[in-house]
């Protein structure tokens, strides 16, 4: 199905790049609390947040877990914006990645590359690379207005859908619930960001403007790629699908994220030392 992720420590399994992500934000949002306007003008000054993203993506991507990889990114972009990084520095970026791009076609493994090709074709190889996603469609569609009820999904329960309880919970969870049951769960992820974006306008002090807003955008990216994923319109990506998915790390590192998030609310007009 891919990589293996996991660290095993005995009573329970660690997926050591659901909490990377925290720290990653955390790690920018302390930064760039004690840069001044100008610094943010000062190639010394912008290398060093850089390089501290650059380092865990790869070694995320390298795992291998390439969707991970790409949320940290997309994550520390949020935030590189949000604290004032000039837009020809994102230019100069997005022109490196776009000539990169065989290099990194190169360094993918085999299974990712066939991901990539199936969502270039999706009939391509039906019973093997593109089995998954096709099966996901079918779950989706069959779900209908209302859904087939609880426990009900042929799909998910009979075994045709992989990773039922995972990375394609979305599918099933539209299966047995409907179409007004996904779009039930989109509008609790809409309120849930859209609440914690008022948080983050109403901090005075930027670590946690910034903090809130990293959190948040993990929250956005996982949602926006796994239900993307699942309906065929982005390549398959081992991203979960936050609250929803089984995976412990995963659910306790959301649960911490949000935790600092209530945290910045209460005390995010506090200076922080």
């Amino acid at each position: 199905m891919g990589g293996k992720r996991w660290i095993d420590i005995g009573i329970v399994k660690l997926q050591p790049s659901e909490p990377i992500k925290i720290a990653v934000v955390l790690m920018l949002a302390r930064y760039f609390h004690s840069l001044t306007i100008d610094d943010l003008t000062k190639f010394h000054k912008i290398i060093i947040p850089i390089i501290g993203v650059l380092i865990p993506a790869f070694l995320i991507i390298r795992e291998p877990d390439l969707g991970t990889g790409m949320i940290v990114l997309i994550v520390s972009a949020i935030i590189f914006f949000t604290a004032g990084f000039r837009i020809k520095y994102f230019i100069m970026l997005g022109l490196a990645a776009l000539i990169s791009l065989p290099i990194a076609w190169n360094m993918m493994y085999n299974y990712q590359k066939k991901r990539v090709m199936v969502f270039l074709d999706p009939e391509h190889d039906p019973l093997g690379a593109s089995y998954n996603i096709i099966q996901s469609k079918i779950a989706i569609g069959s779900g209908s207005l209302f859904g087939r009820g609880l426990n009900q999904g042929s799909q998910s329960h009979l075994d045709f859908l992989p990773e039922h309880q995972t990375d394609f919970i979305f599918a099933t969870f539209a299966e047995e619930f409907g179409f007004i049951g996904g779009m039930f769960l989109l509008i609790l992820y809409f309120a849930l960001i859209t609440i914690s974006l008022l948080i983050a306008a109403n901090c005075r002090e930027i670590f946690s403007k910034l903090m809130v807003i990293g959190i948040t955008s993990i929250l956005f990216s996982h949602v926006f790629i796994n239900i993307a994923m699942v309906m065929g319109l982005l390549p398959v990506v081992g991203v979960p699908l936050p609250f929803i998915s089984y995976g412990g790390t995963m659910i306790t590192s959301m649960l911490i994220g949000f935790g600092l998030v209530m945290n910045a609310q209460v005390h995010g007009h506090t200076a922080l030392n």
